[in-house]
């Protein structure tokens, strides 16, 4: 088991590099308020002196602090001269001349050997991102420290719980202090050492409550009571030390802190222990042995392993099923292009596929929301243009007046004794021509919806689409031009189809009605209304006495308007001009119906003619065409930058996954135990 924290630690070491959190490794993180111990707590593990310290937030940044169990210098020369044999080869460290150093993540090969330097590099770090004016960070420091004397551990350091704003720090400080120590402790794989001094209330402990909030069973909090000597003359934690006022399940542990004075006179942590093992025993005997910053170190390391040891089968499969997401994410991306002729025929080619399979309804990425491509066009062919059509009255707009009127100018001077033809067809053109609007849209949609799966395709076509920025744009510019010079001749096509029901009226179509039959029937239905044509005969009569205009003399005071011909609207119509109505109107719907349902078959034929097939057929010629040129290759080709920098955090991220599984792997059931 001793060669599981190490292990930790390498893993957290590959994961760094590439600057990524989506693993949550196994770790003991320290809460506290300020002046709480915190600091004094963690350089008693170290046995050195090495963190900043001052008034108010002094840790503005985490500092993630593993601590690497070493052999002594002189066995490590040992080793290095051939004279002995390391047994533990992940603790041996040639070229270093030192008892104890460290080494930040940040300094590349740099070791520090002096650990005040350590603190001033600490500060330094610090300023660089959070600046001078006691501001905080959520970017780590990581430091890394070997010694003889300490053992290995992972550790995190965040700053103090703190209320009031000091000097130029944000009025939000508390709460910025406290989302970045949640975002810690939220880990489910992390231990929570929380600190708080001994003589304040445990019940109002900032520590302690935020530990609840994550971990309200306790089940990874560990509780460090400091600052035992400082209590009230005649009081002791004993109470408190043995969890009888709030009990925490991995236990709760004393330890005495330098006093400030111990800190200035530079007394050495050798000593302090020392003298806390002996208050220990003077205050604590029956505790003694179950407190002291000694008894803490083999604690905090004790639960560590046994806590790695659990998690590391749920590590093992996190990895593992990263890696098969990772690795699909890179192939999604591409490989670098390598030939450019090839990649963009293989691309050319996988875009008017998935075009045509669109249409086709054959696609690979069928949408559930909304009718696209193939099954759009067919809604907008039978169910917008079709209802369209059926919706238009043949004889709407078409008044009794404007029949007369047509009558009577396709007679001339003579008065008809049967309605002409002329005027029939004058009426119906007008009528037919009320389908070639309707006709036209009908056109404007279809075309609408190629224009959209353009969109469709680049949406879910090869992901190649997306590396390539203007190969992508040049696509959709070919085929929107391609659609663009479509467009007009399939509107000149369905003009020609509603001019060519104006070039002939073809009285003699099978379903068209028979004129005569037509007017026999109106007669008949005319007589039967009339009581057999009495009331007809007798107006007849009436009307024949009344002299023509410009004829016979007028009656006194009548004056005569020899240029108005035109038929009054107001009047009344006789029989005859009522059976000459409804004798036309019967024939314009019935002709009307007709050439409605060619119109309704014909123009869909036309624009998947002339629109759709044709940009099917030619669609892959008309890329390659214009696409596939030598001087355009280089041009097109070239990746997105969020492309190529994506594909290479994936790339880096994915080597990562591969050295943690290599490095879990190395474990053996045996280390477990």
């Amino acid at each position: 088991m001793d060669t599981l924290i190490p292990t930790i630690n390498r893993l957290q070491e590959v994961f760094l590099t590439v600057g990524a959190d989506v693993i949550q490794l196994p770790q003991i993180v320290v809460v506290g308020s300020q002046s709480s111990g915190k600091s004094s707590v963690l350089e008693s593990l170290v046995g050195r002196d090495f963190l900043p310290r001052g008034s108010g937030i002094v840790t503005r940044r985490p500092l993630v602090l593993q601590l690497v169990h070493v052999v002594p210098l002189q066995d490590r020369l040992k080793t290095e001269n051939g004279n002995g044999v390391n047994q533990n080869a992940h603790i041996n460290y040639p070229g270093v001349k030192a008892e104890e150093w460290g080494t930040f993540l940040h300094c590349k090969n740099q070791i520090f050997a002096d650990f005040q330097e350590i603190r001033q590099e600490i500060i330094t770090e610090t300023e660089r991102t959070s600046g001078d004016n006691k501001g905080i960070s959520p970017e780590p420091i990581y430091l890394k420290i070997f010694s003889p004397k300490v053992l290995n551990l992972t550790l995190v350091d965040l700053p103090g719980i703190t209320k009031v704003p000091v000097g130029e720090q944000p009025e939000d400080i508390e709460a910025q202090v406290q989302e970045m120590i949640l975002s810690f402790i939220s880990n489910p794989n992390c231990l929570i050492l929380a600190v708080s001094p001994a003589n304040s209330d445990l019940a109002t402990s900032d520590a302690l409550k935020l530990a609840r909030d994550v971990d309200p069973d306790g089940r990874r909090t560990l509780l460090v009571v400091s600052k035992l000597d400082l209590m009230d003359a005649g009081t002791d934690a004993l109470e408190v030390l043995l969890g009888r006022v709030i009990p925490v399940k991995l236990g709760i542990i004393g330890v005495v802190n330098r006093s400030q004075h111990d800190i200035n006179t530079h007394k050495s942590l050798e000593d302090s222990m020392r003298d806390e093992q002996a208050f220990l025993q003077r205050h604590y005997p029956s505790l003694a042995s179950r407190a002291s910053s000694r008894y803490l170190a083999k604690t905090l390391s004790r639960l560590l392993m046994h806590h790695i040891r659990d998690c590391l089968p749920q590590l093992k499969t996190r990895v593992t099923v990263l890696s098969a997401q990772y690795q699909a994410r890179l192939k999604g991306y591409g490989q670098p292009v390598e030939d450019q002729s090839a990649t963009l025929l293989q691309i050319v080619t996988k875009f008017a596929s998935d075009y045509c399979h669109t249409i086709e309804g054959t696609a690979r990425y069928i949408q559930t929301s909304e009718l696209c491509g193939g099954a759009r066009i067919c809604y907008i062919f039978h169910e917008t243009f079709g209802r369209t059509l059926q919706s238009i009255d043949p004889l709407g707009g078409l008044s009794e007046l404007d029949i007369l009127t047509a009558i009577r100018n396709a007679t001339g001077p003579r008065p008809a004794l049967f309605v002409p033809e002329v005027s029939f067809e004058l009426l119906v053109k007008r009528q037919i021509k009320r389908l070639e609007e309707p006709s036209l849209r009908c056109v404007e949609l279809v075309h609408e919806e190629l224009q959209r799966i353009i969109q469709h395709c680049s949406s879910y076509s090869t992901q190649e689409l997306l590396r390539f920025p203007k190969l992508h744009d040049s696509i959709v510019e070919v085929v929107t031009g391609l659609l663009r010079k479509r467009l007009p001749i399939t509107n000149d096509m369905v003009h020609n189809l509603v001019s060519i029901e104006l070039a002939y009226i073809n009285t003699k179509h099978p379903d068209f009605m028979d004129a005569a039959q037509v007017s026999a029937s109106v007669n008949s239905q005319q007589a039967e209304a009339t009581d057999g044509g009495k009331r007809w005969k007798n107006e007849k009569v009436a009307e024949d006495r009344i002299p023509a205009a410009g004829f016979g003399s007028p009656s006194k005071g009548q004056a005569i308007n020899f240029l108005d011909t035109a038929v009054p609207a107001s009047r009344k119509l006789s029989a005859k001009e009522q059976r000459d109505c409804e004798v036309i109107q019967r024939l314009i719907n019935s002709y009307f119906l007709i050439v409605r349902q060619s119109i309704q078959d014909s123009v869909p034929k036309t624009v998947m003619h002339f629109l759709v097939n044709f940009v099917k057929e030619h669609l892959q010629s008309e890329l390659v065409g214009q696409l596939y040129k030598q001087p355009l290759l280089q041009e097109l080709l070239i990746e997105s930058q969020d492309t190529a920098q994506q594909r290479t955090e994936v790339a880096q991220m994915l080597e990562a996954l591969k050295k943690a599984n290599n490095i879990i792997s190395e474990i053996r059931e045996t280390h477990l135990w």
